[in-house]
């Protein structure tokens, strides 16, 4: 079906060294003809090669270029593409970008390049959504699992439970049509490993998400604990610049401070709260019940507690707050005299990892990143054959799918009959098949697609 010709900058609206106006569709090389000045057409070069030359708006010289020609069906797009590498500047790339537009093609739309690559077949709806994952990768873990992702190890994997999933079901299908050239004596229990099996896989990749949202999205992480414990100092430690205010006045803290932050190579989504402890003051009495709320609701809490103070009731209060809860307690301010052992800290909270750290000389903060390490991904991390589902949607679909098999697992032990068996594979198949994109509507792919960025 031919399709209209479109363009778009895929690099960043700033000045840089080099911008791209990517081109793909059917008139991509004539429209490069139109703009593009050098020794030899466009259409006329050789696939996967690079011309020097310019981009000409009528008789003004926009810009001097190279040109990449790639063509279909050995492109990201799967259709031919023209690649206009440009000077950098924001305003020369919108110019080269505008005369293409005037000369035959139209503005993609966010992530319609990507999307073109899946409808044309250059990859599955889980590697499309890999593309953007790399995108707005924020750190290592992140990056590695969606490049995995990108090279099909998702998948591949539902592929193979599909397969298993469709041949039962064209088994009872053929049995129930033919019944004299395929027996089902004996086919329950086969049928009842099978699903047990697919069952267990389907878990695996359900229970990897908890990895996987802690990968893409990162730790839900408050640090709580009394006025001038050095909750404020950790925060800039761990962000890498004086993002909170920092006094010997207690109470300096009064707001929320929110703050994406890497430790090492996990993400943490930190929220400085108000020192805990009873107070009169209005403005603060808020700030301290603000703290209480955003702790009932963390992913993790990090305690920091002045190990040169003794514990007194304010401290008390946190303690009772944290208990049952995925907490790590700093005792800070270890580089001073201090009154409070790690071994007191453990007696009060057994289950939480105690660590001496001074945020103000930055010491022990290697050992809270191996700490919150164990604390949330499931053993080591590997992303050769492992697999880690961070997306949300396919999340669903494997839960969807679960369920279906579930139901052909308890039919079995019912005594339903066969026909009813291939109802609910059929149904575990079309939601695996959601992740893939191959049982997925317009609506949805255009949903997905545009939370793209531009030019991708």
């Amino acid at each position: 079906m031919k399709k209209e010709t479109i363009a778009a900058i895929s690099t960043g609206i700033t000045d840089s060294g080099i911008g791209i106006v990517r081109i793909s569709g059917d008139e991509a090389f004539d429209i490069a003809d139109r703009i593009y000045t050098g020794k030899e057409k466009i259409k006329d070069a050789a696939a996967n090669t690079i011309h020097y030359g310019h981009i000409k708006d009528g008789d003004d010289t926009v810009d001097e270029v190279l040109v990449m020609v790639m063509k279909a069906p050995h492109t990201f797009t799967g259709e031919d593409t023209v690649e206009i590498n440009c000077h950098g500047g924001s305003y020369v790339v919108r110019r080269v970008l505008e005369t293409a537009l005037k000369n035959g093609c139209r503005a993609a739309e966010p992530g319609e390049f990507t999307k073109r690559a899946f409808l044309n077949g250059k990859m599955d709806l889980s590697q499309a959504e890999a593309v953007i994952d790399i995108i707005t990768a924020e750190n290592e873990y992140a990056l590695k699992s969606s490049v995995s992702q990108l090279k099909g190890n998702i998948k591949n994997k539902i592929i193979d439970i599909r397969n298993k999933i469709i041949y039962q079901t064209a088994f009872i299908e053929s049995a129930l049509d033919d019944p004299e050239h395929y027996s089902l004596d004996g086919y329950r229990d086969r049928l009842m490993e099978c699903a047990q099996e697919i069952m267990e896989e389907l878990k695996q990749l359900i229970r990897s998400s908890d990895n996987g949202r802690v990968i893409k999205e990162g730790i839900n992480t408050v640090i709580i604990g009394k006025p001038n414990a050095g909750k404020s100092s950790l925060l800039n430690v761990l962000s890498g610049y004086e993002r909170a205010i920092v006094t010997d006045i207690e109470g300096t803290t009064r707001d929320i401070l929110e703050e994406h932050v890497r430790l090492g190579d996990l993400s943490l989504n930190v929220t400085d709260t108000a020192g805990i402890r009873s107070t009169e003051d209005v403005i603060e009495k808020i700030g301290v019940e603000k703290a209480q709320e955003y702790a009932r609701n963390a992913d993790l809490i990090i305690y920091v507690a002045d190990a040169s103070r003794y514990l007194d009731e304010n401290d008390e209060k946190i303690l009772s707050i944290i208990r049952d809860k995925n907490t790590v307690i700093l005792l800070n301010k270890s580089d001073l005299d201090t009154v409070i052992t790690p071994e007191q800290m453990r007696e009060k909270v057994p289950d939480a990892p105690v660590l001496s750290v001074s945020a103000k000389e930055e010491q022990g903060i290697r050992e809270l990143e191996d700490t919150v390490k164990k604390m949330f991904l499931k053993g080591s991390l590997s992303f050769n054959d492992q697999i880690y589902i961070t997306n949300a949607r396919q999340k669903n679909a494997l839960q969807d799918a679960l369920g279906s098999m579930e139901k052909v697992v308890q039919g079995i032990r019912d005594g339903m009959s066969e026909d009813f068996y291939s109802i609910d594979l059929m149904d575990a198949y079309e939601s695996l098949g959601s992740i893939t994109g191959d049982t997925v509507g317009d609506d949805l792919i255009n949903e997905i697609f545009s939370k793209f960025c531009m030019g991708k």
